[in-house]
């Protein structure tokens, strides 16, 4: 019998997820990516794009890209109350007939479009996992009713995959938080806020299994509504200083969109960032420093009319506020610091820093006035988890597990820069594996050195090193090379580094010593000084990653101004020229004690090279467009 697989197919973004060595991970994709964007393009009958490459082509051809299709999953054309979705797609069927959707000469369903999504994820756990897979545990919202969950399995069959299971969200992240481990009766909410959809769910654990109490919520409210205010916004900005309306020209509300989704992530972590929108027309440039405080002012009207949900299913399930044990949060928009402040005032919850290890369950669990709010796990990948988690009770694959030991240090290896990319954190139980696909930096190099490390420094050198060896694979251009790297600490503690060549198939599996056999002292010591010097190695990551950004835009200029040079005027090849000058002057002023530089000003300058670089840019693109309109026979 085949692995089973959990999968998340959501709104915006979709997963899938497996248990290995008795634990769930989130499998990454051939790009080492493990969001896979719910978008499908047909360029033609017989070829079918999916997640990024779809999403690239939303708007250069959006009659044939579809997203968001699990909002249409299980409906009939008479359930469509609202003209919504035929803004994006024009729906056929009237009446009792089931929704299916124009494309071309043809129609589709929704399921159809969904199945595409599948067989992507099917396909990218077949390739990590190195065997066929035929069987998958598929999460749907709690308020989904048996169309909608018939046409999820639908779905799933016309992927080529036996649904084993339909599983609730809200149940899969409960799982995935560990809460099935709770004392009998505690009770659970469940605050989902994705991109598309929110939806909030009462949990009660009886007899290690989730009964949904309660759920309410609003499918169609989300991170995506938070963009749209946000683009209102600048939009009026932009009206207010050009008297350009970037809402009835399509190019330029898809560059302010993408702008302010960006700026929306960056503000999770940061207090200002600058919006920078180069030559929105040859004659007007746009730029403006946007607070926190700014966004969470022109938010704050959504998040709130998410409260109102929150009381109802309370009130749905006769419980208060109080009577909970936990809130968790699902959906990547919960990592917005508002979402957090809110729905701990809400559910009047006590603090709680989450952090591996820290969550007393069992009879050890002693809940003080106020439910915990729990942000323990990734937002984004919970569900996922948890679908795996249910896969795994379904296998069997729990029976007779034996956790033996946690990773005292973080797992990691050396990227380029001299950084610390961590594979295994801290504190992870063992048996457990992970991994990731990397790519050279370099045109044509032969190999690729595997510098294994551990420790709790951002820079490699910080770090103890556990061992080298080396990969060889055929020479390309930098980038085109993928070698797949995973890390597997066995039952007794021992790491196995494999790395594979992905195009040949050409491995080597190399046996370090115990990642483990570490004395206390040396892992306090190791902690102390994470913490001592964490301002410097923070900083020091930020001037390798700016710089590393930066000379990536440097060589992609230098080529631009190689293949274009005689079609751009004089004005924008000096104003290009004087801008690559000031990169490349505070590249080469970086301080080599220190390695933390000048952030802000090689920012800043690396900023002025983005808007010096927009008419080569623009120039490139209508180069393509051109090429891909003639390929298309369109011109």
């Amino acid at each position: 019998m085949s692995k089973i697989i959990g999968i998340d197919l959501g709104t915006t973004h979709s997963l899938v997820a497996v248990i290995e060595a008795g634990l769930p991970f989130v499998i990454a994709d051939a790009d080492g990516l493990r969001l896979t964007p719910s978008v499908v393009h047909f360029s033609a009958p017989s070829t079918v794009l999916v997640g990024r490459p779809a999403q690239r082509m939303r708007s250069i051809d959006p009659q044939h890209t579809f997203y968001s299709i699990k909002r249409l999953m299980g409906l009939r054309a008479s359930d469509l109350s609202t003209t919504e979705h035929r803004v994006a797609y024009t729906v056929l069927g009237e009446g009792a007939q089931p929704v299916r959707l124009a494309y071309g000469d043809r129609s589709l369903s929704p399921e159809e479009i969904s199945a595409e999504i599948l067989k992507k994820l099917k396909a990218d756990a077949e390739a990590s996992l190195g065997e066929t897979i035929t069987r998958a545990v598929i999460t749907v919202p709690a308020y989904f009713n048996d169309a909608q969950r018939n046409a999820t399995i639908k779905a799933g069959e016309l992927a080529g995959l036996t649904v084993e299971r339909i599983v609730n969200e809200p149940t899969a992240a409960a799982l995935a938080y560990g809460l099935h481990r709770l004392n009998e009766k505690s009770k659970i909410a469940v605050y989902d806020l994705g991109g598309g959809t929110f939806d909030i769910s009462i949990l009660e654990l009886n007899e290690g299994v989730f009964q949904v109490l309660a759920t309410h919520g609003n499918t169609r409210l989300g991170g995506d509504d938070l963009d749209q205010a946000l683009v209102r916004f600048l939009a009026k900005k932009i009206l207010s200083e050009s008297s350009l309306d970037i809402l009835t020209q399509p190019s330029l509300l898809a560059r302010v969109r993408e702008a302010a989704e960006l700026a929306k992530i960056q503000l999770s972590s940061e207090s200002t960032v600058e919006i920078a929108l180069p030559f929105l027309t040859p004659e007007f440039s746009f730029s403006f420093p946007l607070t926190r405080d700014e966004l969470e002012r022109i938010t704050r009207e959504i998040i709130s009319s998410t409260r109102a949900h929150c009381f109802r299913a309370l009130s749905d399930a006769h419980l208060e506020a109080k009577d909970l044990d936990q809130v968790i949060l699902v959906g990547g928009q919960t990592r917005m610091p508002l979402v957090r402040e809110c729905v701990s005032e809400w559910f009047q919850c006590r603090d709680f820093e989450a952090t591996p290890g820290s969550i007393r369950i069992g009879s050890d669990y002693h809940r003080a006035e106020g439910p915990m709010l729990n942000t323990s796990q990734n937002p984004d990948e919970a569900i996922a988890l948890g679908a795996a988690i249910q896969a795994g009770i379904l296998s069997g694959g729990f029976k007779d597990m034996l956790l033996l030991d946690v990773t005292p240090l973080s797992l990691g290896l050396e990227t380029l820069g001299g950084l610390m990319n961590v594979l295994i954190p801290r504190n992870s139980s063992i048996p457990t594996k992970a991994g990731e696909v990397f790519s050279t930096g370099i045109d044509h190099q032969p190999s690729m050195l595997i510098h294994v490390l551990q420790g709790e420094r951002e820079r490699a050198r910080d770090n103890w090193s556990l061992g080298r060896f080396v990969i060889e694979f055929d020479r390309a251009p930098k980038g085109v090379p993928r070698v797949g790297v995973q890390y597997e600490i066995d039952a007794n503690g021992v790491l196995h580094v494999l790395a594979r060549d992905i195009k040949t198939g050409r491995e080597k599996i190399v046996e370090m010593k115990s990642a483990v056999d570490v004395g206390d002292e040396e892992v306090q010591r190791m902690v102390e000084e994470s913490v001592e010097h964490a301002w410097e190695d923070i900083n020091a990551r930020r001037w390798i990653e700016t710089k590393l950004r930066a000379q990536e835009t440097i060589l992609a200029t230098r080529k631009g101004l190689s293949d274009y040079r005689d079609e751009l005027d004089e004005v924008s090849r000096t104003s290009i020229e004087h801008a690559l000058l000031e990169v490349e002057n505070l590249i080469r002023a970086e301080d080599p004690s220190t390695q933390s530089g000048e952030v802000p000003a090689l920012k800043k300058a690396h900023a002025q090279l983005d808007e010096a670089t927009q008419p080569l840019a623009d120039l490139m693109m209508d180069r393509a467009t051109t090429a891909l309109l003639r390929q298309r026979g369109l011109i």
